[in-house]
């Protein structure tokens, strides 16, 4: 006597049930889970931090670039008030002095009131100075091309006028070089430091998704699916994880530089403004600080694909 045989729901029935992630349509590493959502926070987070870090960076290169153009551009005559000299004559000498140099383009005598006006951040506003041996000043302009007559104006003008002095700014200028290559130097730091955050995240991640992915993994490799596919699949959802995340940390980073850039705009006019503007310059990055930002995405989604594929490898090496 023949049995009868199973019809199809029975059999559909009396077959195991795939993994999800092996199940139609189904991508075997879910991006859109708790845990995919979870990372692309931490890689949006950590994104915006290093293009903030980046931004800074270019914006100390710029402003730092301003400041050494600017000083290096000028020297300044500072004439001490001496009882026994007329200041007035000696100012009138030393700008005739300095006319007569040819490595120096234009010569601007400092109006007192200007001079005192200097002093206010630190003496306050409304004192009245004329007891005080406030030195008077004359800024000079120099040519592209200075020669080395401004050694020999220097030695002449201390003979004529031995209450002068001659500021080439050297000083100022090694030291805003320094503090400059400080800043940009602990910005790269801190760019670096945070890639390698971002990086030990998604190692993270991904030794997670693996664990979690483990029966669909043996699944994958009974059906003959090789290390190359499964590394393949699971560096594809956490590049789309990088890029996301890093397309909102850049856009915030982005949308704060900008933001910072229009307040600075409106608070030119106060005198926190001016010494904004006097400190950043316009405060803007321009097009080099943008291409940062983006590059720092950029790379942050590609740390995400080579630590994932790389952590996928060993894990797999582990199992086998």
């Amino acid at each position: 006597m023949s049995t009868p045989e199973p019809d199809a729901e029975e059999m559909v029935r009396e077959e195991p049930a795939l993994p999800v992630n092996l199940r139609r349509d189904s991508p075997l590493v879910p991006v859109d889970s708790v845990a995919g959502r979870a990372l692309m926070a931490v890689i949006a987070i950590l994104t915006f931090l290093a293009a903030l870090s980046a931004g800074a960076a270019v914006l100390a290169a710029r402003a730092s670039e301003q400041w050494r153009g600017a000083v290096a551009n000028e020297m300044t005559i500072q004439i001490r008030p001496d009882a026994r000299r007329d200041i007035e004559a000696d100012l009138a000498l030393a700008v005739g002095m300095a006319a007569g140099v040819a490595a120096i383009e234009s010569v601007r005598v400092v109006p007192k009131p200007e001079s005192d006006k200097l002093l206010e951040p630190w003496l306050g506003a409304g004192l009245d100075l004329v007891e005080l041996p406030v030195p008077r000043l004359i800024v000079l302009k120099l040519k592209a091309a200075a020669g080395p007559e401004l050694a020999a104006f220097g030695a002449a003008l201390r003979r004529e006028v031995p209450s002068a002095s001659l500021d080439d700014h050297r000083l100022w200028v090694r030291r805003l070089s320094t503090m400059a290559n400080t800043i940009i130097l602990s910005g790269v730091a801190v760019v670096l430091l945070v890639l390698c955050a971002a990086g030990l995240a998604v190692a993270f991640a991904t030794r997670g998704a693996m664990a979690g992915s483990r029966d669909s993994v043996e699944v994958l490799h009974l059906v003959g699916a090789d290390d190359a596919f499964i590394a393949r699949e699971f560096q594809s959802r956490f590049v789309q994880l990088g890029l996301r995340g890093g397309a909102v940390g850049g856009g915030a980073a982005i949308l704060v530089i900008g933001l910072l850039g229009w307040l600075a705009s409106r608070w030119r006019a106060a005198p926190e403004g001016e010494q904004l503007q006097a400190l950043f310059g316009a405060f803007e990055i321009g097009w080099t600080g943008y291409g940062a930002v983006i590059l720092v995405a950029m790379v942050v989604a590609a740390i995400a694909g080579v630590v994932s594929r790389f952590t996928v490898r060993r894990y797999l090496r582990g199992l086998a």
